[in-house]
């Protein structure tokens, strides 16, 4: 019984140690987390100054199609595509090999091993 408590002491100790350097482990990697995070905002912050928020007038600057143009384009690139599905080419395409001659391939090559265990005797 004495044995069966001091495996029982050990393995309590063993895990108990196992847990302990993993909660170390995630803390210390928590903190070099924290520390880069902290080290880019001090850098984004130092090194580039704010960029200027974007006002509404310039914002509705942007160019913008007339709608008769933008349906003159549509039509034209339909008319280019279906004009090119007409031209479709049949794809070539292999036939088949038959069975038979898969299963000659696989009973000759059997045959090659059987003949060459029983050259050497091992069978």
């Amino acid at each position: 019984m004495s044995e069966f408590m001091e495996g029982l002491n050990l393995t309590v100790l063993g895990v108990t140690i196992v847990f302990m350097v993993l909660s170390v482990l995630a803390v210390v990697l928590y903190f070099v987390g924290w520390s880069e995070r902290r080290l880019v905002e001090k850098e984004t912050s130092a090194g580039a100054p704010a960029a200027p928020t974007p006002t509404p007038a310039a914002e509705e600057e942007k160019p913008t199609i007339p709608p008769r143009d933008l349906a003159v384009v549509t039509a034209a690139v339909l008319a280019y595509t279906a004009e090119k599905a007409t031209q479709l080419r049949p794809l070539p395409f292999r036939r088949k090999v038959s069975d038979a001659w898969r299963l000659y391939g696989v009973q000759s090559s059997m045959e090659e091993v059987e003949d060459f265990n029983y050259e050497i005797g091992k069978w």
